[in-house]
């Protein structure tokens, strides 16, 4: 990936970060990163918008699956669980929250809230 997504661990609001890698979806390069509620883990996947137009969160349930999209600060976002709607939306308002436009970091302390993620 060309840029460095946004990744915050959400444990004290009930969604601990458990892992990400690299994924590739439509042949394209993406980041997906690994939350759990409960019993219930929640794939978010990650990568560049093509526009900083924000896109609304939008919900659909799909063969019981939950997937809520949306796009700000430059980025894409498809979180996808076996979670309850309610509990999804609280978990992409949660991530809507602590998501800022990635740039490069300026020191090691600021660096801290990012993967970096080889190409």
């Amino acid at each position: 990936m060309d840029v460095s997504p946004p990744v915050r661990d959400l444990k004290d609001e009930g969604f601990p970060l458990v892992g990400g890698r690299l994924d590739y979806l439509d042949s394209r390069p993406v980041a997906a990163l690994v939350y759990k509620r409960q019993q219930h883990v929640i794939n978010l996947f990650v990568w560049p918008a093509p526009s900083d137009a924000p896109r609304p969160a939008s919900m659909v349930t799909r063969q019981g699956y939950n997937l809520v999209h949306w796009s700000t600060a430059g980025m894409t976002y498809w979180a996808i669980s076996t979670l309850n709607a309610r509990e999804m939306e609280a978990f992409a308002h949660e991530i809507q929250q602590h998501t800022t436009l990635p740039s490069a970091p300026k020191s090691r302390e600021r660096d801290a809230g990012y993967l970096r993620f080889p190409v």
